[in-house]
């Protein structure tokens, strides 16, 4: 018998503030996302084509096939989003094992891309969530399209294993998945025991996190027919410029 993945524990939109600070990480229901975008989910459908143009990942270490993605970086001022000249992503070896400690120049996000109008409303609206919970302004935000594909048996979403990244925030939007099982996002306490874990199913679910009172991963996927996918869109805040 088939055990079904465990349910996402969705927050209320006027509860995402609290449950934020309570507890370090809150998840929102796709009706809920287009609420606080203020938007129609047919907009950030209009994202969704991009994923299909990213750039294959050349740095992991694993030797892996499994990864696309492009990555481009913002600093936000209350609703006024500003996109930076591109810049190399670079993270401590403290956060990221696997691959900190080197500068990785991705390809930019497509104009086509950040020049959609619902882009900046997203990514100021999440700034407003991480203001309301550490009141610092401006944040200096890192943008990646994932796409992790089981053309060669399986992919791994994390394979730096559970993390933190090293910022103030992450918002971790889910975009869509094919052909693929397994998947499971756990969210576990950094200085305790507590854990939850749940599989997102439902694109344009948020999950938004307090990177510096949690730790985060996704188990690997496998294709369930002909090789599939699983998209996602990660944006991390942080105050007081870049990591560099």
């Amino acid at each position: 018998m088939t055990t079904a993945p465990p349910s996402p524990p969705f927050t209320l939109p006027d509860q995402v503030t609290n449950t934020l600070r309570s507890q370090g990480y809150a998840l929102l229901c796709p009706s809920s996302v287009a609420s606080l975008i203020d938007c129609d989910l047919a907009e950030l459908e209009a994202l969704k084509p991009s994923w299909n143009e990213l750039a294959l990942d050349k740095y992991l270490k694993d030797g892996g096939h499994y990864r696309r993605r492009r990555h481009s970086s913002f600093v936000v001022k209350g609703s006024e989003v500003t996109q930076v000249p591109h810049r190399a992503h670079w993270q401590p070896t403290e956060y990221n094992a696997l691959h900190g400690g080197m500068k990785r120049l991705f390809e930019p996000m497509a104009p086509a891309t950040v020049n959609q109008p619902v882009w900046s409303r997203l990514v100021a609206a999440v700034g407003e969530i991480c203001t309301a919970v550490k009141a610092s302004q401006p944040w200096y935000v890192e943008a990646h399209q994932f796409r992790i594909d089981t053309a060669g048996g399986i992919g791994r979403p994390t394979p730096e294993g559970a993390h933190r990244d090293g910022v103030d925030f992450v918002a971790i939007l889910f975009v869509g998945r094919v052909n693929v099982k397994g998947g499971e996002t756990r969210v576990f306490e950094a200085a305790g025991t507590n854990g939850q874990r749940f599989t997102l199913t439902e694109p344009w679910t948020l999950l938004l996190l307090d990177d510096e009172r949690v730790i985060h991963e996704t188990t690997p996927i496998q294709p369930t027919d002909s090789a599939g996918h699983r998209d996602t869109l990660v944006l991390t805040y942080r105050a007081n410029g870049f990591q560099e």
